[in-house]
Protein backbone atom coordinates (compact mmCIF):
# COMPACT_ATOMS: atom_id res chain seq x y z
CA UNK A 1 0.00 0.00 0.00
CA UNK A 2 1.39 3.39 -0.98
CA UNK A 3 1.72 6.06 1.69
CA UNK A 4 -1.08 8.61 1.18
CA UNK A 5 0.02 11.85 -0.43
CA UNK A 6 -0.33 14.79 1.92
CA UNK A 7 -1.86 17.72 0.07
CA UNK A 8 0.16 20.90 0.51
CA UNK A 9 -2.22 23.49 2.03
CA UNK A 10 -0.06 26.25 0.55
CA UNK A 11 -0.58 24.89 -2.94
CA UNK A 12 2.84 24.99 -4.48
CA UNK A 13 3.46 23.93 -8.07
CA UNK A 14 1.46 20.71 -8.53
CA UNK A 15 3.26 19.25 -11.53
CA UNK A 16 6.23 17.59 -9.82
CA UNK A 17 4.01 15.91 -7.23
CA UNK A 18 1.54 14.89 -9.91
CA UNK A 19 4.28 13.24 -11.96
CA UNK A 20 5.34 11.18 -8.95
CA UNK A 21 1.77 10.18 -8.21
CA UNK A 22 0.95 9.31 -11.82
CA UNK A 23 4.02 7.07 -11.95
CA UNK A 24 2.35 4.98 -9.24
CA UNK A 25 -1.12 4.98 -10.76
CA UNK A 26 -4.02 7.11 -11.97
CA UNK A 27 -5.74 7.28 -8.56
CA UNK A 28 -4.04 8.33 -5.32
CA UNK A 29 -4.88 8.31 -1.64
CA UNK A 30 -4.48 11.79 -0.16
CA UNK A 31 -4.55 13.48 3.22
CA UNK A 32 -6.58 16.68 3.18
CA UNK A 33 -6.27 19.56 5.67
CA UNK A 34 -7.37 18.56 9.14
CA UNK A 35 -6.08 15.00 8.60
CA UNK A 36 -9.18 14.15 6.57
CA UNK A 37 -8.69 11.08 4.37
CA UNK A 38 -9.54 11.49 0.70
CA UNK A 39 -8.52 10.45 -2.78
CA UNK A 40 -7.60 12.13 -6.05
CA UNK A 41 -8.26 10.92 -9.59
CA UNK A 42 -5.30 11.98 -11.71
CA UNK A 43 -5.30 10.01 -14.98
CA UNK A 44 -7.04 11.58 -17.97
CA UNK A 45 -9.22 8.62 -18.93
CA UNK A 46 -9.90 7.68 -15.32
CA UNK A 47 -10.94 11.23 -14.49
CA UNK A 48 -13.17 11.36 -17.55
CA UNK A 49 -14.84 8.15 -16.39
CA UNK A 50 -15.16 9.34 -12.82
CA UNK A 51 -16.70 12.70 -13.75
CA UNK A 52 -19.55 11.00 -15.59
CA UNK A 53 -20.03 7.88 -13.45
CA UNK A 54 -23.63 7.26 -12.37
CA UNK A 55 -22.47 6.17 -8.92
CA UNK A 56 -20.62 9.41 -8.15
CA UNK A 57 -22.41 12.28 -6.41
CA UNK A 58 -21.75 15.95 -5.64
CA UNK A 59 -24.13 16.39 -2.71
CA UNK A 60 -22.36 16.28 0.65
CA UNK A 61 -25.08 14.04 2.07
CA UNK A 62 -22.85 11.32 0.61
CA UNK A 63 -19.70 12.61 2.42
CA UNK A 64 -19.37 10.02 5.18
CA UNK A 65 -17.00 11.92 7.49
CA UNK A 66 -19.15 15.06 7.31
CA UNK A 67 -22.35 13.19 8.02
CA UNK A 68 -20.71 11.43 10.98
CA UNK A 69 -19.66 14.78 12.47
CA UNK A 70 -15.94 14.26 11.92
CA UNK A 71 -15.44 17.46 9.88
CA UNK A 72 -14.91 20.45 12.19
CA UNK A 73 -16.63 23.79 11.73
CA UNK A 74 -14.29 26.14 9.92
CA UNK A 75 -12.67 23.37 7.87
CA UNK A 76 -11.03 25.24 4.95
CA UNK A 77 -12.84 23.12 2.35
CA UNK A 78 -16.23 23.34 4.05
CA UNK A 79 -17.67 25.83 1.56
CA UNK A 80 -16.97 23.48 -1.32
CA UNK A 81 -19.04 20.80 0.40
CA UNK A 82 -22.00 22.78 1.71
CA UNK A 83 -22.64 25.79 -0.53
CA UNK A 84 -26.10 25.59 -2.08
CA UNK A 85 -26.03 25.51 -5.87
CA UNK A 86 -25.04 23.60 -8.95
CA UNK A 87 -21.68 22.43 -7.64
CA UNK A 88 -23.27 20.45 -4.81
CA UNK A 89 -26.43 19.23 -6.53
CA UNK A 90 -27.20 15.94 -8.27
CA UNK A 91 -29.74 14.52 -10.68
CA UNK A 92 -33.00 16.40 -11.12
CA UNK A 93 -31.96 19.06 -8.60
CA UNK A 94 -28.78 19.77 -10.56
CA UNK A 95 -30.66 19.84 -13.87
CA UNK A 96 -33.16 22.31 -12.37
CA UNK A 97 -30.44 24.67 -11.17
CA UNK A 98 -28.30 24.37 -14.28
CA UNK A 99 -31.28 24.95 -16.56
CA UNK A 100 -32.17 28.07 -14.62
CA UNK A 101 -28.66 29.51 -14.74
CA UNK A 102 -28.03 28.50 -18.35
CA UNK A 103 -31.16 30.33 -19.46
CA UNK A 104 -29.89 33.46 -17.75
CA UNK A 105 -26.25 32.90 -18.73
CA UNK A 106 -27.04 32.64 -22.43
CA UNK A 107 -24.70 32.59 -25.41
CA UNK A 108 -26.36 35.84 -26.47
CA UNK A 109 -25.29 37.50 -23.23
CA UNK A 110 -21.77 36.15 -23.61
CA UNK A 111 -21.37 37.25 -27.23
CA UNK A 112 -22.87 40.63 -26.43
CA UNK A 113 -19.96 41.12 -24.04
CA UNK A 114 -17.33 40.83 -26.79
CA UNK A 115 -17.11 44.56 -27.62
CA UNK A 116 -16.92 45.36 -23.92
CA UNK A 117 -14.17 42.76 -23.37
CA UNK A 118 -12.21 44.29 -26.24
CA UNK A 119 -12.73 47.80 -24.87
CA UNK A 120 -11.67 46.78 -21.37
CA UNK A 121 -8.62 44.99 -22.73
CA UNK A 122 -7.48 48.13 -24.52
CA UNK A 123 -7.83 50.33 -21.46
CA UNK A 124 -6.11 47.79 -19.22
CA UNK A 125 -3.17 47.59 -21.62
CA UNK A 126 -2.86 51.36 -21.22
CA UNK A 127 -2.85 50.89 -17.46
CA UNK A 128 -0.26 48.13 -17.74
CA UNK A 129 2.03 50.38 -19.78
CA UNK A 130 1.59 53.22 -17.31
CA UNK A 131 2.35 50.91 -14.37
CA UNK A 132 5.53 49.73 -16.11
CA UNK A 133 6.60 53.29 -16.89
CA UNK A 134 6.20 54.16 -13.22
CA UNK A 135 8.29 51.19 -12.05
CA UNK A 136 11.44 51.06 -14.18
CA UNK A 137 9.71 49.15 -16.96
CA UNK A 138 8.29 46.35 -14.76
CA UNK A 139 4.63 45.78 -13.92
CA UNK A 140 2.65 42.99 -12.28
CA UNK A 141 0.67 41.57 -15.18
CA UNK A 142 -1.59 39.60 -12.88
CA UNK A 143 -2.64 42.62 -10.81
CA UNK A 144 -2.81 45.15 -13.66
CA UNK A 145 -4.26 43.02 -16.45
CA UNK A 146 -5.13 39.36 -15.86
CA UNK A 147 -7.25 40.09 -12.76
CA UNK A 148 -9.22 43.25 -13.61
CA UNK A 149 -10.34 42.01 -17.03
CA UNK A 150 -12.45 38.99 -15.99
CA UNK A 151 -13.40 40.57 -12.67
CA UNK A 152 -14.76 43.66 -14.43
CA UNK A 153 -16.68 41.48 -16.88
CA UNK A 154 -18.31 39.29 -14.24
CA UNK A 155 -19.17 42.33 -12.12
CA UNK A 156 -20.87 43.94 -15.11
CA UNK A 157 -22.64 40.71 -15.98
CA UNK A 158 -24.01 40.39 -12.44
CA UNK A 159 -24.56 44.11 -11.96
CA UNK A 160 -22.12 44.19 -9.02
CA UNK A 161 -20.63 47.55 -8.01
CA UNK A 162 -17.12 47.56 -9.57
CA UNK A 163 -15.92 49.33 -6.45
CA UNK A 164 -16.39 46.02 -4.64
CA UNK A 165 -14.16 44.08 -7.04
CA UNK A 166 -11.03 44.08 -4.89
CA UNK A 167 -12.97 43.11 -1.77
CA UNK A 168 -14.79 40.31 -3.57
CA UNK A 169 -11.51 38.99 -4.95
CA UNK A 170 -9.95 39.04 -1.50
CA UNK A 171 -12.91 37.17 -0.05
CA UNK A 172 -13.00 34.59 -2.84
CA UNK A 173 -9.29 34.01 -2.34
CA UNK A 174 -10.09 33.12 1.28
CA UNK A 175 -13.05 30.99 0.25
CA UNK A 176 -10.87 28.80 -1.99
CA UNK A 177 -7.88 28.85 0.36
CA UNK A 178 -6.76 25.59 1.94
CA UNK A 179 -4.29 27.18 4.35
CA UNK A 180 -6.22 29.69 6.49
CA UNK A 181 -7.42 29.22 10.07
CA UNK A 182 -10.96 28.11 11.00
CA UNK A 183 -11.64 31.60 12.36
CA UNK A 184 -10.65 33.15 9.03
CA UNK A 185 -12.79 30.64 7.15
CA UNK A 186 -15.89 31.47 9.16
CA UNK A 187 -15.32 35.22 9.04
CA UNK A 188 -14.69 35.27 5.27
CA UNK A 189 -17.70 33.11 4.48
CA UNK A 190 -19.95 35.27 6.67
CA UNK A 191 -18.74 38.48 5.04
CA UNK A 192 -19.05 37.06 1.52
CA UNK A 193 -22.59 35.81 2.11
CA UNK A 194 -23.49 39.17 3.63
CA UNK A 195 -22.19 41.11 0.63
CA UNK A 196 -24.01 38.88 -1.85
CA UNK A 197 -27.25 38.97 0.15
CA UNK A 198 -27.04 42.76 0.22
CA UNK A 199 -26.46 42.83 -3.54
CA UNK A 200 -29.41 40.52 -4.18
CA UNK A 201 -31.66 42.63 -1.94
CA UNK A 202 -30.64 45.79 -3.81
CA UNK A 203 -31.47 44.15 -7.13
CA UNK A 204 -34.82 42.97 -5.80
CA UNK A 205 -35.66 46.53 -4.75
CA UNK A 206 -34.28 48.11 -7.94
CA UNK A 207 -34.31 45.60 -10.83
CA UNK A 208 -31.71 45.98 -13.60
CA UNK A 209 -31.08 44.16 -16.86
CA UNK A 210 -28.35 41.90 -15.51
CA UNK A 211 -27.79 38.28 -14.63
CA UNK A 212 -28.59 38.76 -10.94
CA UNK A 213 -32.02 40.12 -11.77
CA UNK A 214 -32.55 37.28 -14.27
CA UNK A 215 -31.85 34.78 -11.50
CA UNK A 216 -34.15 36.60 -9.07
CA UNK A 217 -36.93 36.83 -11.62
CA UNK A 218 -36.68 33.15 -12.38
CA UNK A 219 -36.88 32.45 -8.66
CA UNK A 220 -39.99 34.57 -8.25
CA UNK A 221 -41.81 32.87 -11.13
CA UNK A 222 -41.79 29.63 -9.14
CA UNK A 223 -40.96 29.71 -5.46
CA UNK A 224 -39.58 26.18 -5.60
CA UNK A 225 -37.10 26.96 -8.34
CA UNK A 226 -34.36 28.90 -6.56
CA UNK A 227 -34.22 29.37 -2.82
CA UNK A 228 -32.44 32.34 -1.26
CA UNK A 229 -29.57 30.05 -0.30
CA UNK A 230 -29.34 28.74 -3.85
CA UNK A 231 -29.36 32.29 -5.19
CA UNK A 232 -26.49 33.31 -2.91
CA UNK A 233 -24.63 30.08 -3.69
CA UNK A 234 -25.06 30.63 -7.41
CA UNK A 235 -23.79 34.21 -7.19
CA UNK A 236 -20.80 32.97 -5.20
CA UNK A 237 -20.06 30.29 -7.79
CA UNK A 238 -20.35 32.74 -10.68
CA UNK A 239 -18.06 35.31 -9.06
CA UNK A 240 -15.38 32.77 -8.16
CA UNK A 241 -15.48 30.79 -11.41
CA UNK A 242 -16.17 33.91 -13.45
CA UNK A 243 -12.85 35.53 -12.66
CA UNK A 244 -10.47 33.06 -10.96
CA UNK A 245 -10.42 30.64 -13.88
CA UNK A 246 -9.67 33.29 -16.51
CA UNK A 247 -7.23 35.08 -14.21
CA UNK A 248 -5.17 31.90 -13.81
CA UNK A 249 -5.59 30.93 -17.46
CA UNK A 250 -4.22 34.23 -18.78
CA UNK A 251 -1.42 34.28 -16.19
CA UNK A 252 -0.36 30.71 -16.96
CA UNK A 253 -0.53 31.30 -20.72
CA UNK A 254 1.75 34.35 -20.49
CA UNK A 255 4.23 32.41 -18.35
CA UNK A 256 4.22 29.53 -20.82
CA UNK A 257 4.66 31.74 -23.88
CA UNK A 258 7.49 33.70 -22.27
CA UNK A 259 9.24 30.46 -21.33
CA UNK A 260 8.74 29.08 -24.85
CA UNK A 261 9.50 31.98 -27.17
CA UNK A 262 9.50 29.68 -30.19
CA UNK A 263 5.84 28.93 -29.55
CA UNK A 264 5.03 32.62 -29.24
CA UNK A 265 6.76 33.29 -32.56
CA UNK A 266 4.64 30.63 -34.25
CA UNK A 267 1.51 32.43 -33.13
CA UNK A 268 2.80 35.89 -34.03
CA UNK A 269 3.65 34.56 -37.52
CA UNK A 270 0.15 33.14 -37.90
CA UNK A 271 1.25 29.50 -37.84
CA UNK A 272 -0.94 28.84 -34.80
CA UNK A 273 -3.89 30.69 -33.31
CA UNK A 274 -4.48 32.34 -29.96
CA UNK A 275 -7.22 29.80 -29.34
CA UNK A 276 -4.53 27.13 -29.80
CA UNK A 277 -2.60 28.88 -27.02
CA UNK A 278 -5.64 28.86 -24.76
CA UNK A 279 -6.37 25.17 -25.32
CA UNK A 280 -2.75 24.14 -24.84
CA UNK A 281 -2.51 26.19 -21.64
CA UNK A 282 -5.66 24.53 -20.31
CA UNK A 283 -3.98 21.18 -20.88
CA UNK A 284 -0.40 22.07 -19.93
CA UNK A 285 -1.00 24.25 -16.89
CA UNK A 286 -4.66 23.98 -15.87
CA UNK A 287 -6.03 27.02 -14.00
CA UNK A 288 -7.56 24.67 -11.42
CA UNK A 289 -5.24 22.00 -10.04
CA UNK A 290 -7.62 19.97 -7.88
CA UNK A 291 -11.35 20.62 -7.62
CA UNK A 292 -13.31 19.43 -4.54
CA UNK A 293 -15.39 17.20 -4.20
CA UNK A 294 -17.23 14.20 -5.53
CA UNK A 295 -18.32 11.18 -3.48
CA UNK A 296 -18.83 7.60 -4.65
CA UNK A 297 -22.24 6.34 -3.56
CA UNK A 298 -20.83 2.81 -3.38
CA UNK A 299 -17.36 1.29 -3.28
CA UNK A 300 -16.15 2.11 -6.76
CA UNK A 301 -13.19 0.79 -8.73
CA UNK A 302 -11.48 3.40 -10.93
CA UNK A 303 -8.19 2.69 -12.67
CA UNK A 304 -7.66 -0.48 -10.67
CA UNK A 305 -8.11 1.27 -7.31
CA UNK A 306 -11.17 0.97 -5.10
CA UNK A 307 -12.50 4.28 -3.83
CA UNK A 308 -14.62 3.59 -0.74
CA UNK A 309 -18.17 4.87 -0.60
CA UNK A 310 -18.45 8.36 0.87
CA UNK A 311 -14.82 9.32 0.31
CA UNK A 312 -14.18 12.97 -0.67
CA UNK A 313 -12.47 12.84 -4.07
CA UNK A 314 -10.48 15.59 -5.77
CA UNK A 315 -10.65 15.98 -9.55
CA UNK A 316 -6.98 16.26 -10.54
CA UNK A 317 -7.27 18.48 -13.62
CA UNK A 318 -3.63 19.58 -13.68
CA UNK A 319 -2.43 15.98 -13.44
CA UNK A 320 -4.80 14.76 -16.16
CA UNK A 321 -3.46 17.44 -18.48
CA UNK A 322 0.03 15.95 -18.31
CA UNK A 323 -0.89 12.27 -18.27
CA UNK A 324 1.50 10.65 -20.77
CA UNK A 325 -0.93 7.83 -21.46
CA UNK A 326 -3.34 10.38 -22.92
CA UNK A 327 -0.95 13.03 -24.28
CA UNK A 328 2.13 11.04 -25.20
CA UNK A 329 5.77 11.27 -24.14
CA UNK A 330 5.75 15.02 -24.73
CA UNK A 331 2.94 15.66 -22.25
CA UNK A 332 5.26 17.95 -20.27
CA UNK A 333 6.00 20.03 -23.37
CA UNK A 334 4.13 23.24 -24.20
CA UNK A 335 3.27 22.91 -27.89
CA UNK A 336 0.63 25.16 -29.48
CA UNK A 337 0.72 23.05 -32.67
CA UNK A 338 -0.25 19.89 -30.79
CA UNK A 339 -2.84 18.03 -32.86
CA UNK A 340 -4.74 16.89 -29.79
CA UNK A 341 -4.94 19.38 -26.91
CA UNK A 342 -8.03 17.72 -25.47
CA UNK A 343 -8.32 18.50 -21.81
CA UNK A 344 -10.71 18.22 -18.89
CA UNK A 345 -9.64 21.49 -17.27
CA UNK A 346 -13.09 23.08 -17.50
CA UNK A 347 -14.82 19.91 -16.39
CA UNK A 348 -16.62 17.13 -18.20
CA UNK A 349 -20.11 15.71 -18.22
CA UNK A 350 -23.16 17.17 -16.45
CA UNK A 351 -21.07 19.62 -14.41
CA UNK A 352 -19.10 21.01 -17.36
CA UNK A 353 -18.35 24.70 -16.74
CA UNK A 354 -21.18 26.92 -17.99
CA UNK A 355 -18.75 29.83 -18.23
CA UNK A 356 -16.31 28.01 -20.53
CA UNK A 357 -17.24 30.05 -23.66
CA UNK A 358 -16.76 33.30 -21.74
CA UNK A 359 -13.42 32.20 -20.30
CA UNK A 360 -12.15 31.18 -23.74
CA UNK A 361 -13.32 34.45 -25.31
CA UNK A 362 -11.76 36.60 -22.60
CA UNK A 363 -8.45 34.74 -22.64
CA UNK A 364 -8.18 34.71 -26.43
CA UNK A 365 -8.84 38.44 -26.74
CA UNK A 366 -6.54 39.25 -23.82
CA UNK A 367 -3.57 37.27 -25.14
CA UNK A 368 -3.92 38.46 -28.73
CA UNK A 369 -4.13 42.14 -27.76
CA UNK A 370 -1.37 41.83 -25.15
CA UNK A 371 1.27 40.29 -27.41
CA UNK A 372 0.21 42.28 -30.47
CA UNK A 373 0.87 45.48 -28.56
CA UNK A 374 3.87 44.18 -26.59
CA UNK A 375 5.51 41.44 -28.70
CA UNK A 376 8.73 41.72 -26.67
CA UNK A 377 6.98 41.28 -23.33
CA UNK A 378 8.91 38.93 -21.06
CA UNK A 379 8.82 37.76 -17.47
CA UNK A 380 11.05 39.78 -15.17
CA UNK A 381 13.84 38.08 -13.24
CA UNK A 382 12.02 38.45 -9.93
CA UNK A 383 9.35 36.00 -11.12
CA UNK A 384 11.82 33.14 -10.84
CA UNK A 385 10.96 33.02 -7.13
CA UNK A 386 7.46 31.94 -8.20
CA UNK A 387 5.46 32.45 -5.01
CA UNK A 388 2.39 30.25 -5.23
CA UNK A 389 -1.11 30.63 -3.86
CA UNK A 390 -2.18 29.47 -0.43
CA UNK A 391 -4.42 26.80 -1.92
CA UNK A 392 -4.11 23.53 -3.81
CA UNK A 393 -7.37 24.28 -5.65
CA UNK A 394 -6.22 27.11 -7.90
CA UNK A 395 -3.03 26.75 -9.93
CA UNK A 396 -1.03 29.89 -10.62
CA UNK A 397 1.49 32.32 -9.19
CA UNK A 398 0.54 35.17 -6.88
CA UNK A 399 2.32 37.83 -8.92
CA UNK A 400 3.70 37.96 -12.45
CA UNK A 401 6.16 40.84 -12.92
CA UNK A 402 6.84 41.45 -16.59
CA UNK A 403 8.89 43.81 -18.74
CA UNK A 404 6.96 45.12 -21.71
CA UNK A 405 10.00 45.66 -23.92
CA UNK A 406 12.08 48.65 -24.91
CA UNK A 407 9.80 49.59 -27.81
CA UNK A 408 6.64 49.87 -25.74
CA UNK A 409 4.51 52.99 -26.09
CA UNK A 410 3.20 54.71 -23.00
CA UNK A 411 -0.53 54.97 -22.51
CA UNK A 412 -0.45 58.59 -23.64
CA UNK A 413 1.44 57.82 -26.85
CA UNK A 414 -0.33 54.59 -27.78
CA UNK A 415 -2.67 55.04 -30.78
CA UNK A 416 -6.19 53.70 -30.17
Amino acid sequence: MNTPHRMDPQGGCPHAANARLLAKGPVAEVILPGEVEGMAVLGHEELKEFLTHEDVAKNAEHFTALQEGRIPEGWPLHTFTTVAGMTTADGADHRRLRSLVSRAFTQRRVEALRPRVEELTGSLLDNLAAAADANDGVADLRRNFAFPLPMSVICELLGVDPGNADKLHSLTTHVVSTSITPEEVLASNKEMVGMLAQHAAARLADPKDDLTNALITAREEDGDRLSEGELIGTLLLLIIAGHETTLNLVTNAVRALCAHRDQLELVLRGEATWLDVVEETLRYDAPVAYFPFRYPTRDLEIGGTVIPRGTPVLAGYAAAGRDERAHGERADTFDVTREDSRNLSLGHGPHYCLGAPLARMEATIALERLFTRFPDLDVAEAEKVEPRRGSFVGNSVVVLPVRLGEDRLTAAAQPR
